[in-house]
């Protein structure tokens, strides 16, 4: 990278280890958690892992969420009739975001807004292709998310 190049958010955050401490951390409040546990009880030990991998692609890390799993389709029929409500995609977001916190990533506002930018729009995602009736496109892109510049399947 040159000094004049603007790192992406997979850069800024600290690339695969950074994600993957993030997952790991935050699947274990979840799983502690009264409103979160129940809807994770049955996640296998690989979880954080691909959540890792997934968030990685989406912030301009590789491409090994697609690769391994087929992409965005793979991460919407994950979603499919889990019947999520709003209450817990709240609890969701803000736990993610205490879990950033408590591992010192960082916290400057640039970075703090792109990521809470798709944090919500894609927990909103998670939430409307978990209810009856929804379906996966299998076209769908990868969400690619910058700095004040985002790019998914209903954007340009």
């Amino acid at each position: 990278m040159s000094e004049h190049s603007v790192p992406s958010l997979y850069e800024w955050v600290g690339g695969s280890e950074a994600l993957n401490r993030l997952s790991t951390r935050f699947y274990q409040h979840v799983k502690n958690d009264a409103l979160l546990g129940p809807v994770f009880a049955h996640m296998g030990d690989d979880h954080p892992a691909h959540v890792a991998a997934f968030l990685g692609e989406v912030l301009g890390g590789p491409a090994a969420y697609s690769a391994q799993h087929g992409g965005h389709a793979h991460m919407i029929r994950q979603h499919l009739k889990r019947h999520l409500v709003q209450e817990q995609r709240r609890r969701w977001v803000g736990l993610l975001l205490e879990t950033a916190d408590e591992l010192n990533l960082p916290d400057d506002p640039e970075f703090r807004s792109a990521l809470v930018g798709y944090l919500e729009w894609g927990s909103r995602l998670a939430v409307i292709n978990s209810q009856d009736g929804a379906t996966a496109n299998e076209d769908a892109p990868m969400p690619k998310w910058g700095w004040g510049e985002v790019k998914g399947p209903y954007m340009g």
